[in-house]
């Protein structure tokens, strides 16, 4: 599947009814997700199990399913973005498991972690827990976080290892009442790590 199609087919995924600020849920944006999945199948990480840590309303899931992974599963905490979820993907067509849980909690493995978690700009660190889920279930990871992160990410992750990183474009649209303008375009930085196991 082109990116451009995946893009089309992402942009139907419903965003959260009901924003939680302490979560920091921001959907990441259709053309965003469509790019860093495409990238992840273009490096043949989505052929196999996946898992979407912090999935929210289930867009990085829905498309690694779309893209072919041979089973894909979705964890958070926030119940009702779940059942969005879950609703997002029975449009789309595509199975995918949704579990609620803490995300210090997700066990098992995975090949392919997908993950936009929190950039802990309400409560520092808060990336942190979804990083060390990741690297503890999975072998690679695809994981978005605030631009000028670069030196933490080498030095959180040791051994691990970046082997890709690049910067992109975050619009974020007004959600929450601190928000000054209508879209607020912010720039992240994507990594692809391989843990060393």
């Amino acid at each position: 599947m082109k990116q451009r199609k995946l893009e089309i087919l992402l942009e139907e995924v419903e965003d959260f009814s009901d924003h939680e600020l302490e979560l920091e849920q921001y959907q990441t944006p259709s053309p965003l997700a469509a790019e860093i999945l495409h990238f992840a199948y273009m490096q043949g990480d989505l052929d196999d199990s996946v898992q979407d840590l912090g999935c929210g309303t289930g867009i990085l899931a829905i498309g690694a399913k779309l893209l072919g992974a041979r089973t894909v599963l979705g964890y958070d905490t926030d119940p009702k973005a779940l059942e969005i979820a879950k609703i997002n993907a029975r449009k789309l067509g595509v199975e995918v498991e949704f579990v609620s849980t803490d995300i210090a909690d997700v066990i098992g493995h995975v090949k392919t972690t997908l993950m936009n978690p929190p950039f802990g700009a309400r409560v520092k660190g808060r990336d942190r827990p979804f990083l060390s889920s990741a690297l503890r279930t999975s072998e690679v990871i695809y994981s978005i976080h605030n631009r000028g992160s670069l030196a933490f990410i080498q030095k959180f992750i040791k051994p691990a290892v970046i082997t890709h990183s690049y910067v992109a474009k975050f619009p974020l649209k007004r959600t929450f009442d601190f928000h000054k303008k209508e879209r607020e375009v912010i720039e992240v930085e994507i990594y692809r790590i391989t843990v060393s196991k």
